[in-house]
């Protein structure tokens, strides 16, 4: 079975929330979504941990992104960059670009943030950046979607965005799971597609 891999680091539960809701919308196309996250890091040395968490998703490999169907990247916002997490994760990429293990997959991005101006959309950004260097098909939120003209916490057209609240605890707005499910069920349809050309 075709498997979308939703690869995400989350600190305080935001993030990890809007990836269950992501693979909610991927199953709801009958395709498999595959919840992996990163490690943490440390500033002052490399962070060694078990290669399986004491809770929540596996840690991701390499394998895990080679045979994927298509890729969806959630990061919390960090001064409207992706986490360091994130960051030092794909910067562990370079054999699957060096095998163009990613090209022509669809890929799709998403964040959370404390303030509603936090950097969602530049964090966004910064998520597609090596994706589009793996050479992978970026997706976003299409406007038809009404729900992405009127909503009043996250959403942008580059992908799903939460507004967690400065002690990050506000719950995900129907508007917010509603950009999940929709960008879920998305990468699903176009995955299969291109997979059934």
């Amino acid at each position: 079975m075709s498997t979308i891999l939703i690869l995400y680091y989350s600190r305080h539960g935001a993030t990890a929330d809007m990836a269950r809701r992501i693979a909610r919308g991927v199953e709801e196309t009958g395709m498999e979504a595959c919840l992996r996250t990163v490690p943490a890091i440390s500033s002052v040395c490399e962070s060694v941990e078990d290669s399986i968490p004491e809770s929540g998703d596996p840690y991701v490999t390499l394998d895990d992104l080679r045979n994927c169907s298509g890729l969806v990247l959630g990061s919390p916002t960090r001064f409207g960059n992706m986490a360091g997490a994130m960051k030092y994760f794909l910067d562990s990429t370079s054999p699957l670009w060096l095998e163009g293990a990613l090209v022509d997959k669809p890929a799709a991005v998403f964040t959370s943030t404390s303030s509603l101006h936090g950097g969602q959309e530049s964090t966004l950004l910064s998520m597609m950046l090596p994706l589009m260097h793996h050479g992978m098909v970026m997706l976003g939120l299409p406007y038809p979607h009404t729900d992405l003209m009127n909503t009043k916490t996250g959403g942008t057209p580059y992908g799903p965005s939460h507004l967690a609240g400065t002690d990050n605890k506000l719950p995900l707005s129907d508007d917010e799971i509603s950009h999940c499910q929709l960008l879920g069920k998305r990468i699903a349809r176009i995955a299969n597609s291109l997979e059934n050309k």
